[in-house]
């Protein structure tokens, strides 16, 4: 279960991040929107913290992958009123991939919550 939380943490800070240098127009122009790109990069950073702090501990994957992945749920959620108010990027791209997203995050915080902790794993 510890390589299937990395995974998510290391998909999505990759998605965070993706996302990022297309707002910064990076990868593509007509989309650019620098708020929207430095709270991606934010999130993609604390992602990748929990990525690697995944390694320095087997028994504290698990509460890292929970505590950065509902750091970038809530992140991506403060996206989706921002667009949802007008203020965010309202492209159809833009809406699709958080609509993407927030399933990605719901999916891996279920997968992680569901993981066994350090104290059950010493039990058995």
């Amino acid at each position: 279960m510890t390589q299937t939380i990395r995974a998510f943490l290391l998909i999505e800070a990759a998605s965070f991040a993706t996302a990022a240098l297309v707002h910064f127009g990076v990868l593509t122009h007509g989309y650019e929107h620098q708020a929207a790109g430095t709270a991606e990069s934010l999130i993609a950073v604390v992602l990748l913290i929990g990525f690697a702090l995944s390694w320095a501990s087997r028994t504290s994957t698990r509460a890292v992958g929970l505590v950065a992945q509902a750091f970038a749920l809530l992140g991506t959620l403060v996206g989706v009123f921002t667009i949802a108010i007008g203020v965010g990027p309202r492209t159809l791209p833009d809406i699709a991939y958080h609509a993407a997203l927030v399933a990605v995050l719901v999916g891996g915080l279920l997968a992680t919550a569901r993981a066994p902790t350090a104290r059950s794993t010493q039990r058995a």
